[in-house]
């Protein structure tokens, strides 16, 4: 119980409809170059500290895709990207977009069509008196 309390603290609201549906279309756009950078580096010859750096990025994007832990992946994938843009200078400026993408995930929340929404949403309960109404 006490969890729950936390994780919803961490989300603002779950909104669905058009604003659920942009910001499922946001976590998708961040979780494709995430998975793009990290299978790339496995199929290269990559040293270890290249390897996980590109396995937690890849792991935040799947937990993006999911909509799991949303607030968590999404500041962890911007440390990380924040990290390489700096750290090794290629591709600065998309290294820096999916990083302020993550940010901005992590402060909106998931939306609707999303695990977290199952596990954390608000639930809505209808009280009734004993003639049904």
């Amino acid at each position: 119980m006490k969890r729950d309390k936390f994780l919803q603290r961490l989300f603002s609201a779950f909104p669905d409809g058009k604003p659920g549906l942009g910001l499922l279309f946001l976590r998708l756009c961040i979780s494709v170059p995430l998975f793009y950078w990290g299978i790339s580096d496995l199929s290269a010859n990559a040293d270890a500290m290249t390897l996980g750096r590109d396995g937690v990025a890849a792991a935040g994007g799947i937990l993006l895709v999911a909509g799991l832990w949303t607030p968590v992946a999404g500041i962890v994938i911007t440390l990380v990207e924040v990290w390489t843009a700096f750290a090794h200078r290629f591709a600065l400026q998309g290294h820096l977009l999916v990083a302020a993408l993550g940010i901005c995930l992590a402060m909106l929340g998931p939306g609707a069509w999303s695990v977290d929404a199952r596990l954390f949403g608000r639930k809505v309960f209808e009280m009734r008196d004993r003639d049904g109404r």
